[in-house]
């Protein structure tokens, strides 16, 4: 179900459309919401005479534990004492039920079994946002397999994210990793070189094998 976040705009509008000021295509594209829904909105406000509710009971309801799924947790962490992912697999191998990790955790912390851990609950470190001042400073770079089945890998500067440069490949290589970054390297020599380039840890970008010094081939 579409949702309609501004009561005061669906109430504007579902006035404007009783007067025939508006239609029910305007007023539901205005909402942002589909003809069906303003059409089912608008029998309400006739029905009851008053704007109808939003906001409220949005989404799927919670699917009620029952008692048997309880008492089969229960007598499962009772038998093995482990955490709710290993319970899972357990009383999915022995007994073929899906119960989630989640529904098991949530009955655990009600019986006593389990206890809020704050700590596991909050990021532990926040999401890091690059924004170089300069251009050319940092440079990113990544590949994206593409619908025609290919490979493309770009160049994108961090400050201004302008593409540098990118090329189209029939495999992720480091060969054809770094026929980009010359590319790219080309194109910003009129200005100045590039003094960065930040890359996952994937295998084209990555020496994953590494001698007892530390030292890779690249």
């Amino acid at each position: 179900m579409v949702k309609v976040k501004k009561s005061g705009e669906l109430k504007w509008c579902l006035e404007k459309h009783a007067a025939g000021k508006v239609t029910v295509k305007w007023a539901a594209n205005h909402l942002k919401i589909t003809p069906r829904r303003f059409k089912q909105l608008y029998a309400q406000y006739k029905t009851n005479n008053t704007t109808p509710t939003i906001g409220q009971n949005l989404g799927r309801p919670k699917k009620q534990i029952t008692k048997e799924t309880i008492e089969i947790i229960k007598q499962t962490y009772e038998k093995y004492h482990l955490n709710s992912k290993y319970l899972q697999k357990i009383i999915y191998k022995r007994q073929k039920i899906t119960i989630s990790h989640r529904t098991i955790h949530e009955v655990l912390l009600n019986l006593g079994y389990a206890h809020h851990q704050p700590n596991k609950q909050k990021r532990k470190a926040p999401w890091i946002r690059y924004e170089r001042k300069h251009s050319l400073s940092l440079i990113h770079t990544d590949w994206h397999h593409c619908a025609n089945g290919k490979y493309l890998c770009t160049m994108l500067d961090d400050s201004s994210r302008k593409i540098i440069a990118a090329g189209e490949f029939e495999a992720e290589t480091t060969e054809n990793a770094i026929i980009v970054l010359k590319k790219a390297q080309r194109e910003c020599l009129k200005w100045y070189s590039i003094k960065a380039v930040l890359t996952d840890h994937g295998t084209q970008f990555w020496a994953n094998k590494r001698d007892k010094k530390g030292y890779a081939e690249h």
